[in-house]
């Protein structure tokens, strides 16, 4: 499955898969095209990124221009996992994936299907969770089904980890690491691996991945 998930990835489609938190909507993150129609179908305004899944965390240097030690200590303590990372941006990602900002948030996801998906790609998929935007997120294939109908090319069937929520995203694109979504790693588990890590009021753009 992950093979013919990949063939329509690199052709240009939208694949929904299950993740360790909830279902997944990919696209080929190099693809504008297909970024653009993935935004499209998710009703998903312009402005807000969406994260990015990761075969391996040596994967990040794909997609990111930098990753600071403490995003790295995060991701060898929580990766694969509920965790997205943010850093800034590599240059040859397109900025539609991080709604115009020059970050991009990074996740090795704790569930084989989408690690198998971006193996066998070859490049890192967009982690959007598979509903229209309003929407609550899916855990079944079912669900996704009924929400996006045959806007989606490709729906892998399977069951979601056991976290059925959105992932905890930290920043380290600043100066100071902030936690700008708090899910099912809390804030205490993060500052006992770095200490820095900084709680943010208010929403920074992922309201739902």
């Amino acid at each position: 499955m992950a093979t013919l998930a990949a063939r329509v990835l690199a052709e240009g489609g939208l694949v929904a898969f299950p993740t360790d938190t909830v279902y997944g909507l990919g696209a080929d993150v190099m693809n504008r095209a297909a970024l653009a129609r993935l935004f499209q179908v998710k009703n998903r305004p312009a402005g807000r990124p969406v994260p990015v899944l990761l075969g391996e965390r040596e994967d990040a240097g794909l997609v990111a221009a930098r990753f600071p030690e403490g995003a790295w200590r995060l991701a060898l303590r929580f990766w694969p996992g509920p965790l997205t990372i943010v850093v800034p941006r590599a240059e040859a990602v397109p900025a539609a994936v991080s709604g115009g900002r020059d970050t991009v948030g990074l996740r090795v996801p704790d569930h084989e299907a989408p690690r198998a998906i971006v193996r066998a790609l070859g490049r890192p998929v967009t982690g959007t969770s598979a509903n229209r935007s309003g929407n609550p997120p899916h855990t079944d294939p079912e669900g996704v089904a009924l929400d996006l109908g045959g806007a989606v090319d490709l729906i892998v069937p399977g069951r979601c980890g056991g976290h059925g929520a959105a992932s905890t995203v930290v920043d380290f694109s600043g100066e100071v690491p902030v936690v700008v979504r708090e899910g099912p790693i809390k804030l205490a588990a993060l500052r006992e691996v770095w200490p820095g890590v900084q709680a943010a009021p208010g929403d920074r753009g992922f309201a739902d991945e």
